[in-house]
C-alpha cells in the first residue's frame, strides 16, 4: 500500500470513476493517466486489481451481457466495442463466445418492429435493414430477421381481420 498524497488522491479518482459503472483496466489507466505521473497510476491499478475492482474478464462478460439484454448486437459489434475499451482480443473472443447472431438480431428486430407501425414491406424491410446492419448483423442474418418478423406481422393482421369479420 502506498500512503504518499498523491497515490489516495489518484486512488480516490479512480473510485469515483469506477463508482458509474464497470471499467476496463486500459479505461481506468487512461482515466488516470490525465492527471497522475506514470509510476502512480500503475501503483493504482496494482491496487485496484488486487482488490478485484478491476478485472477485464469480469468487465467483458458483464459487458457482452448487458449488451445482450438491453441493446442487443452481433458478437462482432460486441467484440469491436470491448477490444475499442482495451479489452485483449482472447477475452473480447472469450465474452461473446455464447452470443447467437440469430437470436440477438430477431431481439433487436422485434423491438424495432413495433416503432415501424402501419409501414409497407419496402419501407420496413429498408428501415429494419439499416438498424440490424449498424448493430453489426451479417447480411444473411439481416435477410432472414427481416423475412421472419415481417411473416410474423402479416400473421398478426390477418389473425386481427379474421376476428373482426367475424364480429
Amino acid at each position: 500500500m502506498n500512503d504518499s498524497e498523491p497515490f489516495q488522491r489518484a486512488s480516490a479518482a479512480a473510485l469515483r470513476y469506477l463508482s458509474h459503472r464497470p471499467r476496463s483496466e486500459a479505461e481506468v489507466r487512461t482515466r488516470l493517466a490525465r492527471r497522475f505521473p506514470p509510476n502512480v497510476v500503475d501503483s493504482v491499478i496494482e491496487e485496484l486489481s488486487l482488490r478485484g475492482l478491476t478485472d477485464d474478464s469480469k468487465f467483458a462478460a458483464l459487458w457482452a451481457d448487458s449488451r445482450s439484454r438491453h441493446s442487443p448486437r452481433s458478437a462482432f459489434a460486441i467484440r469491436r466495442e470491448l477490444t475499442a475499451k482495451g479489452v485483449s482480443q482472447e477475452l473480447a473472443d472469450s465474452a461473446v463466445r455464447d452470443i447467437d447472431d440469430r437470436d440477438a438480431a430477431y431481439t433487436a428486430g422485434a423491438k424495432h418492429a413495433r416503432r415501424l407501425g402501419g409501414s409497407d414491406h419496402a419501407a420496413f424491410r429498408s428501415r429494419m435493414w439499416g438498424y440490424l446492419r449498424r448493430r453489426g448483423f451479417s447480411p444473411s442474418i439481416s435477410r432472414s430477421v427481416i423475412a421472419h418478423l415481417w411473416d410474423e406481422r402479416r400473421g398478426e393482421r390477418s389473425e386481427a381481420q379474421e376476428l373482426s369479420a367475424e364480429s
